[in-house]
């Protein structure tokens, strides 16, 4: 069997909202305020993950590395430890957007 084309890639690009654009979406925030493992699962479940790989460090190097977001993994690890919910809402919210725009990967 003949390979004829290439998955295509994600060219590189920062997550589509910032760390500390909480407000952009007010429910994504209202659950990470109130039920931050709720959301965790969201995430997750969105990402094809289990619920119980959390919200830390590993999820968003996973998150950051599919869809091609510049980083590392230090730098993954001080904004989770730092910001946790922050950087909950943020994902969620790329996820949200990549949904909408038809651009998430299973």
């Amino acid at each position: 069997m003949e390979v004829t084309s290439q998955p295509a890639a994600f060219e590189p690009r920062d997550f589509h909202s910032g760390l500390m654009s909480c407000c952009d979406d007010m429910g994504v925030c209202c659950c990470g305020l109130f039920c931050l493992p709720c959301l965790g699962c969201s995430i997750a479940s969105e990402m094809n993950e289990c619920c119980l790989c959390g919200l830390g460090m590993p999820i968003r190097s996973v998150y950051r590395t599919k869809y091609n977001i510049p980083g590392s993994m230090c730098n993954d690890w001080m904004v989770a430890y730092c910001c946790l919910g922050c950087a909950a809402c943020q994902m969620k919210r790329d996820l949200k957007i990549r949904k909408s725009n038809g651009t998430l990967k299973a």
